[in-house]
């Protein structure tokens, strides 16, 4: 678990913290069960106080990517949780809506981009973890 943090950011410095575990959370990089570092933890290495990864971490709780467990610690929750679930269906739908304005912009016709998004669907079926 990597975090990088950026005087020049214009979020703060809880929210580059929050975002970057959660990015790390929705692409793998810390997979569901993981326990994550205490907020002692975290607030020493990335060189910042408890209270800033204590904000952090209880964002991340209240959008349902991590679960804080007495004795335990803070745990990456699994990705059937539904909170988590909307994260990655609202992902999902940035992405498509990306695609459909660069067709747009370049006059691609809807049936030729749902082409393209089918063969996508039929090759990721036929060679899975490759998309």
């Amino acid at each position: 678990m990597k975090i990088i943090i950026s005087n020049q950011s214009e979020l703060p410095i809880y929210a580059q913290i929050r975002e970057q575990l959660k990015e790390q959370i929705l692409n793998g990089q810390i997979p569901e069960g993981s326990t994550l570092p205490s907020i002692r933890q975290l607030a020493k290495e990335v060189g910042v106080s408890v209270i800033t990864t204590t904000r952090a971490y209880s964002d991340l709780e209240a959008e349902g990517f991590i679960a804080t467990m007495q004795g335990r610690g803070s745990v990456v929750l699994s990705k059937d949780n539904n909170l988590l679930k909307e994260q990655y269906l609202l992902r999902i739908e940035e992405g498509l809506m990306t695609a459909i304005e660069t067709a747009r912009v370049m006059g691609l016709p809807d049936q030729e981009l749902a082409e393209i998004f089918y063969n996508l669907l039929e090759t990721a079926e036929k060679n899975p973890g490759s998309a």
